[in-house]
């Protein structure tokens, strides 16, 4: 569909397998469903490493994003977490990550109550309620040209 999209002149750039989406993608997506999108089972190489490995295959994560209908993009999104001290280990060597600042991440992974995190909300679900234009109107101390600190 995005691929369709940019031949017909909606989408400045087409989609390629294995990249994320971006903002235009995901709201040219949402426009044209009448209710909320699932996408899942994103490419390994475009997700954190925390992200749990899909069970059915290595190449994707276990990581879901609901788009909004009627353009408005991304409602929310959430991923299923590395349960496994010695896999989420294996990551950040992998990336070359200072265990340093991956201490609180495997110190949850090693307990119990860390490992059921799912998911997390996103403005676009206040925009789509509220009947905005645009996400960056749901921020209440946005970041403009004259004003960096709210």
């Amino acid at each position: 569909m995005l691929n369709q999209a940019h031949k017909d002149g909606h989408l400045e750039a087409p989609f390629e397998y294995g990249n994320d989406f971006g903002s235009p993608d995901e709201t040219w997506l949402s426009s044209q469903f009448d209710r909320p999108v699932m996408v899942h089972r994103y490419p390994a190489d475009v997700k954190a490493f925390y992200m749990e490995p899909d069970p059915r295959t290595r190449a994707t994560r276990s990581a879901w994003t609901c788009l909004a209908p009627e353009g408005y993009g991304e409602d929310h999104r959430g991923s299923q977490r590395v349960s496994s001290f010695e896999l989420l280990n294996e990551r950040i060597e992998h990336h070359k990550l200072p265990k340093e600042a991956s201490s609180g991440t495997l110190i949850c992974a090693a307990t119990e109550a860390c490992r059921t995190r799912a998911s997390h909300g996103n403005r676009g679900a206040v925009a789509w309620d509220c009947g905005l234009d645009h996400v960056r109107e749901t921020i209440p101390f946005a970041r403009t040209l004259h004003r960096i600190y709210p």
